[in-house]
């Protein structure tokens, strides 16, 4: 408490990784903690596309190629009822499981130079010019990267999101007929939901079903819609992924406002709520909002003002997505 860090990060998910890579860049002289509750690698429920835009975010973070020993899938199909198209797309995408993603990427961090500690955060208070969490750590400026249900949102005085989807996801070995591409079909029976088959490249498949909404939506449900729009891919087919592979999920989706106090504590990915609406998506914009949020409290500690992270990060993101 006596010697604050100049950032400290929750959650060493993809966001956190980020922001510490973000700050390091920037200013490599920085002291930065990235605290998170689980040792990695761990799973994290997740469709595990990772598209070209979130690539160009790393390389510019200092971690070009990180994903190149996965293959890259180039070919997108799209269907509704008896509709379909499939076409290449522009630039190919990878499907990496979180377990290996997210592992690289805050292994990167340490690398750069933040430090890494197991801890699950409970309490975030600002305490004159610092931040104080857990009344064990202080640090000038905090980032919440620690998910849909962030304890930094809460703490910065932000609502709950509002609109959540849900989906349910699991591994399958790849059907042939959906090899090298991915899949998503969409649910005539449900305004805003779909199921998807995303070839891994290594034999596995990242299969799932999710929906905009959560009444009603049990586990069974989403299983059932799955296997209806893509049979052969949920255990209600016999030959799909087995029970211990399925991990269900709640996406904050992102809508018209988007709300970053002034201040010391900033928000990212999830824990801001920036989840594509249309699509679940947000890998890349944990990235890309992870990036500006180190940058940002990089720029106001470096300035010896970090009460002015809030509103560079705010304008820097607004640029950005508004």
């Amino acid at each position: 408490m006596d010697d604050p860090w100049d950032l400290l990060v929750v959650g060493g998910g993809p966001a956190g990784a980020a922001t510490a890579l973000g700050a390091l860049s920037a200013a490599p002289e920085l002291r930065v903690l990235l605290l998170d509750r689980a040792t990695f690698p761990r799973d994290k429920a997740c469709g595990d596309g990772v598209s070209p835009e979130a690539s160009d975010v790393l390389a510019a973070l200092g971690v070009p190629g990180l994903l190149d020993d996965w293959a890259p899938i180039r070919r997108l199909e799209l269907s509704h009822g008896g509709r379909r198209v499939s076409r290449p797309m522009r630039r190919a995408v990878r499907v990496v499981p979180r377990t290996v993603l997210d592992d690289r990427l805050v292994a990167a961090a340490v690398a750069a130079g933040a430090r890494l500690e197991r801890h699950r955060v409970r309490t975030v208070r600002q305490r004159g010019d610092v931040v104080a969490v857990d009344d064990e750590v202080a640090a000038r400026v905090v980032v919440g990267a620690d998910g849909a249900y962030s304890v930094v949102r809460r703490a910065a005085g932000v609502p709950e999101v509002r609109h959540r989807a849900i989906a349910l996801r699991g591994y399958v070995a790849t059907p042939p007929r959906w090899a090298g591409r991915q899949v998503i079909a969409f649910d005539p029976a449900r305004r805003q939901a779909y199921a998807w088959c995303f070839d891994r490249g290594d034999g596995l498949a990242n299969v799932g079903y999710g929906a905009f909404g959560t009444d009603g939506l049990t586990r069974a449900v989403l299983l059932r819609r799955l296997g209806a729009l893509l049979p052969g891919t949920s255990d209600g087919d016999g030959d799909g992924a087995s029970d211990a592979a399925w991990r269900g999920h709640h996406l904050p989706l992102s809508s018209w406002r988007w709300t970053q106090p002034d201040g010391r504590l900033l928000l990212t990915g999830d824990a801001a709520g920036l989840v594509n609406p249309m699509t679940g998506e947000g890998i890349h914009y944990a990235v890309a909002t992870g990036a500006l949020a180190g940058r940002a409290a990089a720029a106001a500690v470096t300035a010896r003002r970090p009460e002015t992270a809030g509103a560079r990060y705010r304008t820097a993101v607004r640029a950005l997505l508004g």
